[in-house]
């Protein structure tokens, strides 16, 4: 079940190279697993720009997002106070009920909705372990963060200036036994995750979306159960279902 509604920002800060955290105030309700996302909606703008779900408690929602064009970075000039229209509780989430040792693995901007599925597994009583991708170490977020959940963080940089050098695939050798794999991050590094571990998972895909939740069919994906939408029957879906 998705809702409309208008939201408050609180902060909106850099915190990494063209990347911003912005946390607003509202009702959160709606948001019911992590790796939901929410769909804003900008002036003079046609399409609702879909945002990932960081973390969220019963007033606040956290997003990050990364500047890579016209409405983001309108997004990056708001300040506290100013009001936005979004609707939220968007998408399936990830299922948390599937492990008892799961790998997290991030790219980029799909790091954000991992912090939060963090969380509920560790709530869940699992021991989950993370490894974060970033083109260098100034694009670098949230690795002190998920550090602080207490869970082993391993970070990997595809120009080798911080971590692993190399690619999120490029670390897996250095982490320990795990059950299963949650991940999300650009459809290179989803491939290449899939080619490379052999347990189940899910993986949250990025598409161009434009209603959000369902309507148009934009975003419909050949699976092997079938076409599903992947801001309605997604974003996330089992590894078993993928069709590359």
């Amino acid at each position: 079940m998705y809702k409309e509604n208008i939201y408050k920002i609180i902060s909106n800060k850099n915190i990494a190279k063209s990347v911003y955290k912005m946390i607003l105030e509202g009702d959160a309700q709606y948001i019911t697993a992590p790796g939901q996302f929410i769909n804003i909606k900008l002036a003079n703008k046609f399409l609702r720009r879909p945002i990932s779900v960081c973390d969220c408690d019963e007033n606040t929602i956290t997003i990050i997002y990364k500047v890579v064009g016209d409405g983001t970075c309108i997004m990056s000039q708001m300040q506290s106070g100013e009001a936005l229209d979004i609707l939220i509780g968007l998408g399936n989430g990830y299922d948390i009920s599937k492990s008892e040792k799961p790998l997290l693995i991030g790219g980029g901007v799909g790091v954000p909705p991992l912090y939060m599925l963090a969380k509920k597994l560790l709530a869940d009583n699992q021991k989950p372990s993370v490894i974060l991708g970033f083109n260098t170490a100034d694009e670098i977020f949230y690795e002190q963060e998920f550090k602080e959940l207490g869970i082993s963080v391993t970070v990997a940089t595809a120009d080798g200036s911080y971590g692993v050098k190399g690619f999120v695939t490029d670390a897996l050798s250095s982490i320990g036994c795990y059950d299963y794999v949650y991940t999300c991050g650009p459809l290179p590094m989803l491939k290449a995750v899939y080619d490379n571990t052999d347990v189940s998972g899910q993986f949250s895909f990025e598409e161009r979306m434009s209603c959000g939740f369902g309507a148009c069919m934009g975003c419909s994906c050949k699976t092997k159960y079938g076409n599903k939408r992947i801001c309605k029957d997604g974003p996330v879906l089992v590894k078993e279902e993928i069709i590359w």
